[in-house]
């Protein structure tokens, strides 16, 4: 709904994403006021840049988000997707020097979600749809394994991005991760693990 609105709105609605210069612009603070400031760090995440990047992270939402919440219950779950996605905002600001480039999209939210996956759910399987030069197998992966090389994957772009220009916010992937993993831990420090699960998630 939000993005079908910011498509027919078209740039109408570019002042609700999140400008890194803002947040340390005194400037922008006059323009357009502390709280819509701030404010967008929050509105930013329910907007998205494309059709396909809106479809990959509701993707994923979908197949790790459901455990999560089911863990956690709906408030807690939505308060800790929100402080996720404000983390991963703060990472991509500091990383870019608060770069004039807006920002959008969920992409940092839901890595911290499945941060919390990889610690909630240690014993569940991913079942993928991997491609083979050009032959389809389907594997069933470790959860663990398959967010970890997706992780290490985000760092090392992460990396190989400072400085640079990119269209993606792959700090943005990191700190939202971390900041799951290190919020979801005191939650199963006294839970028995859950049993082997199989999720099904495909990549084509």
């Amino acid at each position: 709904m939000v993005y079908a609105a910011q498509f027919a709105a078209r740039d109408s609605l570019m002042s609700w994403a999140f400008v890194p210069r803002h947040l340390v612009s005194p400037a922008a603070w006059a323009e357009y006021g502390v709280g819509p400031v701030l404010l967008s760090g929050l509105t930013a995440m329910f907007m998205h840049g494309s059709l396909l990047h809106l479809g990959f992270n509701m993707l994923f939402l979908w197949v790790f988000g459901d455990n999560v919440e089911d863990r956690l219950g709906h408030g807690r779950y939505l308060l800790f997707y929100l402080v996720c996605g404000v983390v991963a905002t703060l990472a991509h600001s500091l990383v870019t020097l608060f770069a004039e480039v807006p920002m959008v999209g969920a992409s940092g939210a839901i890595a911290g979600v499945m941060g919390a996956y990889f610690v909630m759910f240690k014993h569940a399987t991913v079942r993928a749809l991997v491609p083979i030069f050009i032959i389809f197998t389907v594997v069933d992966l470790p959860a663990v394994l398959f967010i970890g090389i997706w992780f290490v994957f985000q760092l090392l772009s992460a990396i190989g991005t400072l400085g640079g220009a990119t269209g993606i916010a792959f700090m943005a992937h990191v700190g939202g991760f971390v900041a799951g993993y290190v919020l979801a831990r005191p939650l199963v420090r006294h839970r028995r693990p859950p049993p082997p699960r199989v999720v099904d998630f495909r990549i084509e």
